[in-house]
């Protein structure tokens, strides 16, 4: 077949091995980078493939990316990943806050060229998706942070690493890449170890994480009927504390003559003794002030940001307390019952906060999670006020049903979808983006 049938067919017949080699997603990966393509060219790999007999390794569909997901693990570890707070409500408010905005594109615009592009805390990052905290990934599958971390980098996407990770700080650094943006998001520990928080900024930014996430609507567990109904939390037998138990400050201060500290393999009473110590440290119950935050303030030489803001008050908190930055979220429905959907309360936070920094002269970054599937609600969110997304359950979907490729093949997705429907909607760039692009 010649390349006047299909367009870029030539390409694909000189160098078979290199685009088509495709039991997973890899080298998609290389065919974009080397040619140095859009997001959107993702759909024509895909397509390509199709010449050799090849799919892709999951579905292209976000709605068949929870059911791929739910067949791979255990029930246990679905309902952790899946399961909402109380009666799921908040999880569905979610969901519907999408659906109630709806895009309205424009014609003949002469967009033919794109840019996902966007500035987050005074740098220009390649697109506004960035990878949400996701902690105990291994219970999804045993390549677990690691897996992600490399997805992210083959994408070009920032990783943030939650504390709740089921892989040291140090472990998911080196699995990712330098020259991708790195996050560490921060459950506090309490006053009482402060030193433990001072070890754990200082392993995060020799790791080289430049934003600190600070998740402040977790100082208490929501009810989760879904863990609750099978007895399940998987920090107990240690997964998901691999950051607090492999830190020298806490060990010294907690385990000083325990086996877990001094590297060698422990007893699963060890382990649970172990891990009890550190979530009675980092999930103390304790509710922080806004003035505590001072102390992450002149201990992080990043960017702080507060994960977890709903309230446009407390929005205003958070820029008074010199804060970079926000994620409006409400834990993707996790933490609490009968609240709003997140993209609900974006609007009104981000008129709040423009007036209030168009008359001081400052700039907050603001981020957004909570309920984004694809890329027409990463659209949605930007347009109604939100500098950058974080996406958190597809990426875990996509890690348990088929590992790094899957995670890969999630973010690709996401990043094509979007940038396709930034040129249906009319634009050529998301700064074009506004609020009249939708309507209720």
């Amino acid at each position: 077949m010649s390349s006047s049938h299909i367009n870029g067919i030539a390409a694909v017949e000189q160098c078979p091995s290199e685009k088509l080699d495709l039991q997973d997603n890899s080298t998609l990966s290389t065919s974009t980078q080397k040619s140095h393509r859009s997001y959107s060219t993702y759909q024509e790999d895909i397509y390509r493939l199709g010449l050799v007999g090849k799919k892709p390794v999951l579905s292209t569909n976000p709605t068949l990316w929870p059911v791929a997901a739910k067949a791979a693990i255990t029930p246990e570890a679905w309902g952790y990943l899946e399961g909402g707070g109380g009666t799921s409500s908040t999880m569905a408010a979610n969901s519907t806050a999408f659906n109630r905005w709806k895009i309205i594109p424009r014609m003949l615009t002469g967009n033919n060229s794109r840019s996902l592009k966007t500035t987050l805390f005074g740098q220009e990052y390649p697109s506004p998706l960035i990878m949400a905290p996701v902690g105990v990934n291994k219970i999804f599958h045993p390549e677990g942070e690691e897996a992600v971390a490399k997805a992210c980098a083959a994408v070009g996407v920032p990783y943030t690493i939650s504390t709740a990770s089921s892989t040291t700080i140090e472990d998911i650094a080196t699995a990712g890449s330098p020259e991708t943006p790195r996050f560490f998001q921060l459950y506090w520990p309490r006053s009482q170890d402060n030193d433990i928080t001072l070890s754990l900024l200082s392993r995060a930014w020799n790791a080289g994480c430049r934003v600190l996430l600070v998740t402040v609507d977790t100082w208490s567990l929501g009810w989760r009927p879904a863990d609750l109904d099978h007895s399940y939390i998987p920090f107990y037998n240690g997964t998901g504390c691999q950051i607090g138990l492999s830190d020298p400050v806490f060990q010294k201060k907690y385990l000083p003559n325990s086996s877990t500290a001094n590297k060698s393999t422990p007893s699963p009473e060890e382990l649970t003794t172990a891990s009890l110590a550190w979530l009675q440290s980092a999930f103390s119950g304790t509710s922080r002030t806004w003035t505590d935050l001072s102390f992450l303030r002149s201990n992080w030489k990043g960017s702080l940001v507060v994960k977890g803001i709903q309230s446009s008050t407390d929005a205003l908190h958070a820029l008074e307390a010199g804060c970079d930055g926000i994620v409006i979220s409400n834990h993707g429905g996790r933490q609490y019952d009968g609240a709003a959907g997140s993209l609900s309360v974006l609007p009104e936070i981000a008129d709040v906060l423009h007036n209030k920094q168009t008359a001081a002269g400052q700039k907050m970054t603001l981020l957004f999670d909570s309920g984004i599937r694809c890329g027409a609600d990463a659209l949605k969110a930007l347009a109604l006020g939100a500098d950058g997304v974080l996406v958190g359950r597809p990426v875990m979907y996509g890690l348990a049903a088929a590992g790094r490729e899957g995670a890969e093949h999630v973010l690709r997705c996401l990043l094509a979808d979007l940038e396709i429907n930034l040129g249906v909607m009319g634009y050529s760039d998301l700064g074009q983006v506004g609020r009249s692009d939708l309507r209720e």
